[in-house]
């Protein structure tokens, strides 16, 4: 279920711009196979070509995911792994739960969870995927894009 809401708005975007899959490839440096992949849920796109794609074409994250129903436009995302972290710790404080919690939610390890908050990786795109629709967060808000921490519908 996850991953076709965000593969189905993915090839909706695509396809809004009028590109082939092999035209988004190229824009990525994958194949088209991968595109088809995303589109249809076998795989999952990366967060930073996620990022590409909306700092790229003015979409939402939380559109693109399937997260809104309507693109809001924002300013470009600049991928700061601490500041990202710093808002998930934020949020995860509000929402009064525990590392281990949240991690076990996005069937990851707690150790991988800390590593998200404390900015040492950035969170995969189905942590945050789940993260957001579970508790109506914005992406774009973890991602540092917008000021408000609710999606816009």
């Amino acid at each position: 279920m996850v991953i076709i809401m965000i593969d189905n708005n993915l090839k909706y975007c695509r396809e809004e711009l009028e590109m082939t899959q092999t035209e988004l490839g190229y824009v990525f440096g994958v194949h088209k196979t991968t595109i088809s992949g995303w589109e249809t849920g076998k795989d999952i796109i990366p967060l930073k070509k996620l990022i590409k794609f909306c700092n790229m074409y003015n979409y939402s994250v939380d559109y693109v995911m399937g997260l809104s129903r309507r693109n809001t436009n924002y300013p470009k995302i600049k991928i700061d792994t601490v500041k990202i972290g710093s808002n998930l710790k934020r949020i995860r404080k509000a929402l009064k739960l525990t590392q281990s919690q949240l991690a076990e939610e996005c069937s990851i390890y707690q150790t991988t969870y800390s590593n998200y908050e404390t900015g040492l990786f950035l969170i995969s795109t189905i942590s945050l995927y789940t993260i957001c629709k579970n508790h109506k967060i914005s992406a774009d808000y973890i991602l540092n894009r917008k000021s408000s921490p609710k999606i816009n519908k």
